[in-house]
C-alpha cells in the first residue's frame, strides 16, 4: 500500500492551481470537470501519480469559500534550501507565515507558507546526508 493523494477543497480552482504550480513549482497532472455533479478535480504534484503522492484540488462549483476548522494541520514539503524557497515563494506573491528557523524544542529547520485558501504548507530543510 501507499498514499495516493491528499484532497483539499478550494474556493477558486484556477487560483489554487496557479499557487501550487507557479509558486510551489508542482505540475498540473490532470484536471476533469464533472458537470452533473457540479465539481472539478485537479491533481498537482512533483512527480507522476504512479510513483509519488499528489494533491487533489476539489472545486465544488457552487462554493467559493470553506472554513478550515481546527482539525486540519498542514502539508509538508522537503526542500534543499529553505531560505531560498521562502524567498522564491515571497517573490511570486506567496505568503510566508513563519520564517525559516529551528522548530520549537528541536533543531529541524522549518518554515510555513499559506495557500490562497488558507491551507498551511510546511517546508522542512533537507538534512545533509
Amino acid at each position: 500500500m501507499r498514499i495516493l493523494h491528499t484532497m483539499l477543497r478550494v474556493g477558486h480552482l484556477d487560483r489554487a492551481i496557479a499557487f501550487y504550480t507557479e509558486v510551489l513549482g508542482m505540475k498540473l497532472l490532470r484536471r476533469h470537470d464533472y458537470p452533473e455533479g457540479r465539481f472539478t478535480l485537479a491533481f498537482v504534484g512533483y512527480g507522476e501519480e504512479s510513483s509519488t503522492a499528489v494533491i487533489e484540488l476539489t472545486h465544488n462549483w457552487d462554493t467559493d469559500h470553506y472554513d478550515l476548522g481546527s482539525g486540519y494541520g498542514h502539508i509538508a514539503i522537503e526542500t534543499d534550501n529553505i531560505y531560498a524557497t521562502c524567498e522564491a515563494v515571497r517573490a511570486k506573491g506567496g505568503r510566508v507565515t513563519r520564517e525559516p528557523g529551528p522548530m520549537k524544542h528541536g533543531s529541524t529547520v522549518i518554515a510555513f507558507v499559506e495557500d490562497p485558501d488558507g491551507y498551511k504548507i510546511e517546508f522542512i530543510q533537507k538534512h545533509a546526508q
